[in-house]
């Protein structure tokens, strides 16, 4: 079974796709693909269903759920018994590591991988970045609800991947793909307009290619909004790169 949450929540077995009805069903899910393999005590799915107002038959309500879950797996995949998948114990309830496979953690794994590799094999990293980031359908966790453990996921998935997207176009500018990689710049730019690394990026890129006045416009664009919006002056690096194409410094250009 494949659960993807770099995105909105998508079940997979085999080739059928499995809709899972319900917020609070697709949170279960959710929080158990975080880390599978690992229980999750019932009081921490009881915290993310409810918060701080759970009803107060809250555990038989949960386990209610639980059995719904496992229904709706069961019906969709053709297979009787969802408790090889989402198992019971004292600790809380888990999938079953060996049988799922969960997107995020794949995408982690990519990333994780990608950091070890030298300078001597760009490539090789350029192709697990490339991968990882080609992962995400959307906003993590969209459609999972607003419980702590999925929205604490959704930050740090987020900061992942755009993690992954400065070190992919770090490793694609060192390569000289810069007329290639700024279609996917302006857009990463457009998605985060106060993230100065991409933008940053996205003047190397553009000078590289011969385009130092639509580079000027860019940084002048980007000094406003944080002006504008933030009551800031751009940072160091995005100063230097400025100053770089004025000085015509072969380091930007």
């Amino acid at each position: 079974m494949r659960i993807s949450i770099l995105g909105p929540l998508q079940v997979r077995d085999e080739t059928m796709e499995i809709r899972i009805p319900g917020e609070k069903l697709r949170a279960i899910l959710a929080v158990l693909a975080l880390s599978p393999g690992h229980p999750v005590s019932r009081n921490s799915l009881i915290d993310e269903l409810w918060g701080e107002e759970p009803p107060s038959n809250a555990e038989n309500s949960l386990h209610g759920h639980i059995a719904r879950l496992r229904r709706v797996l069961s019906a969709h995949s053709g297979k009787p018994d969802m408790r090889e998948i989402i198992e019971t114990s004292p600790a809380g309830y888990a999938l079953t590591g060996s049988r799922v496979e969960v997107d995020a953690t794949r995408f982690e794994a990519l990333v994780k991988q990608a950091e070890l590799c030298p300078e001597s094999e760009l490539e090789v990293a350029a192709g697990l970045l490339t991968e990882a980031t080609e992962m995400w359908r959307g906003a993590a966790l969209v459609d999972t609800g607003q419980g702590v453990i999925c929205r604490m996921a959704y930050t740090r998935l987020q900061q992942t991947r755009i993690t992954a997207c400065e070190k992919l176009f770090d490793v694609k500018l060192k390569m000289n793909h810069h007329r290639a990689m700024i279609s996917d710049l302006e857009q990463m730019h457009s998605m985060y307009p106060f993230h100065e690394r991409f933008c940053a990026q996205l003047i190397t890129a553009l000078c590289r290619s011969g385009r130092q006045a639509d580079a000027l416009d860019a940084y002048s664009r980007m000094c406003d909004r944080l002006s504008h919006s933030l009551g800031l002056d751009p940072g160091q690096e995005l100063k230097s790169k400025f100053y770089g194409i004025l000085r015509q410094d072969p380091a930007v250009v």
